[in-house]
């Protein structure tokens, strides 16, 4: 620590053996009167790499002598620690799921030392110099229940080999840590859960079958959790999970310009999206949010990430509005996503079956885009969220040549062995004309004439989708189309 005259060392992040476990360098101002330090500093202290704490609770454990000895204890959060006076030494074991089970590392702490501990890092110390005030900010509230999820390593476990300056033989411990089992007969700290909302929708039910094989996955519906209904959604326990994948959304876009339709779709998809950020805020969860290229006016031939929102109806400003609330969440993932076809009713199994039934249909030539098939997109989501530093807005459609709705109609139906000119190509307006109606007269929505997405974002990441021709022949050739 700097005294008159001598400078501080700077602030700095270091990383430590077992990953997550961070040393932060602190610098501290001292003179002959004493010191003074910024023990907590969000601005700079992100700035330098440490992760955005969001502490809720400041506990201080205060111990009257040399040699008083805590833990090995691994606790349900993510935790900042530090000391205000006195010196201690600290270990930690990684007690998490994964290969670094196991791992331990040492460190003094001085006022000149934190320590960022993540959930499921067994946490111990020995103070050298008391009385020692051995500080720490959490991210979540402590609870009986809490505590109930705790997880402990035994002081003495020979595997971890904790190096204590002063032999536990000779240390003040608690009947409790002597207690504690060996490394071996510890279970390690499973990872927090994934919840996928809108498990009966076509991309909820490519997510369920993508993940089938892992025991970490909730999938629920809207009997499980109706995220219009704010009952149901503070009924609905959010604590075990640590994603949030939303693919709930009321995408009636004509019912949405109605009376009845426009509440729907807004209690769906902003006032219902706003309980999801506020319950992954609240949890520490990072939320992963399918959003639509109608957020966007169509009148740019590509859409880009960074094009402001300029939605033409009422669905399309339903889902700018909650990309607006979940983009206020750190780390958040926004997928806008065009022309989704997956399990269920879509546009693609529609032109099959008129294919196969011998109707000739009329299909719109105006509307330009690109299909998106579920399968993939649910790919696109697991790839994001194992991306380093993949958060924002990402686009995902698939890839090719951009095509009208009476492209890829013809398409369906050469694919299907019918003559493609069975399709017989009508501007927008002629299509509704011909049912009395237009875009925009409350019953039909306006719709973005360019849907083409770009894509470069997305695969700079390293996801390179398929394209939509190659994906839709697929489609087509699978089972129960």
């Amino acid at each position: 620590m700097s005294t008159a005259g001598g400078a501080p060392r700077a602030l700095a992040v270091r990383s430590t053996p077992i990953p997550g476990l961070l040393v932060i360098d602190l610098p501290v101002h001292g003179d002959a009167r004493g010191w003074f330090k910024e023990n907590w500093q969000r601005e700079k202290m992100l700035a330098a790499g440490l992760p955005d704490l969001g502490p809720v609770q400041n506990n201080i454990s205060f111990n009257q002598a040399v040699g008083v000895t805590r833990g090995i204890h691994a606790e349900p959060w993510n935790k900042y620690i530090s000391v205000a006076t006195g010196r201690v030494f600290g270990a930690w074991v990684d007690l998490r799921e994964g290969e670094s089970f196991g791992t331990a590392f040492w460190h003094e702490i001085t006022p000149e030392v934190a320590i960022y501990v993540p959930r499921g890092v067994g946490n111990a110390f020995q103070t050298l110099e008391a009385p020692a005030a051995y500080t720490y900010l959490v991210d979540d509230h402590w609870s009986a229940a809490a505590q109930a999820q705790y997880t402990f390593l035994n002081l003495a476990d020979e595997t971890a080999a904790v190096p204590w300056p002063i032999p536990l033989a000779q240390a003040e411990l608690s009947a409790k840590d002597l207690a504690h089992p060996r490394l071996a007969d510890v279970v390690p700290v499973p990872p927090r859960r994934t919840l996928v909302v809108g498990g009966t929708g076509q991309l909820g039910r490519a997510l369920a079958e993508r993940w089938s094989g892992r025991a970490d996955v909730d999938v629920v519906g809207r009997a499980q959790l109706d995220v219009a209904d704010p009952t149901s959604v503070a009924a609905f326990d959010f604590a075990p999970y640590g994603v949030i994948v939303n693919a709930a959304a009321h995408t009636a876009v004509d019912a949405s310009e109605g009376p009845q339709g426009r509440a729907a779709a807004w209690a769906t998809n902003v006032a219902g999206v706003g309980r999801l950020v506020e319950a992954a805020r609240k949890h520490r969860a990072r939320l992963v949010h399918v959003s639509s290229d109608y957020v966007y006016d169509g009148a740019a031939a590509v859409h880009r990430e960074d094009e402001p929102v300029a939605p033409l109806g009422v669905y399309g400003q339903t889902k700018a509005a909650g990309d607006a609330l979940v983009a206020t969440l750190p780390g958040h993932l926004i997928l806008r996503t065009s022309w989704v076809v997956g399990q269920g009713a879509n546009f693609v199994r529609t032109m099959a079956a008129l294919a196969g039934k011998g109707v000739d249909p009329s299909v719109v030539e105006d509307q330009v885009g690109r299909l998106t098939f579920a399968d993939d997109l649910a790919a696109a989501i697991e790839h994001l969220l194992g991306a380093e530093g993949a958060e924002g807005i990402y686009h995902v459609s698939s890839g090719g040549e951009p095509l009208s709705w009476a492209g890829i109609a013809r398409e369906v139906f050469a694919a299907m062995g019918h003559d493609p000119a069975r399709v017989t190509p009508v501007a927008t307006a002629d299509y509704y004309a011909v049912q009395g109606r237009a875009e925009g007269d409350g019953t039909i929505a306006p719709r973005p004439r360019s849907s083409v997405l770009d894509l470069g974002r997305l695969e700079a990441t390293g996801f390179t989708p398929r394209d939509q021709l190659e994906a839709l022949r697929a489609y087509l050739a699978s089972p129960g189309i």
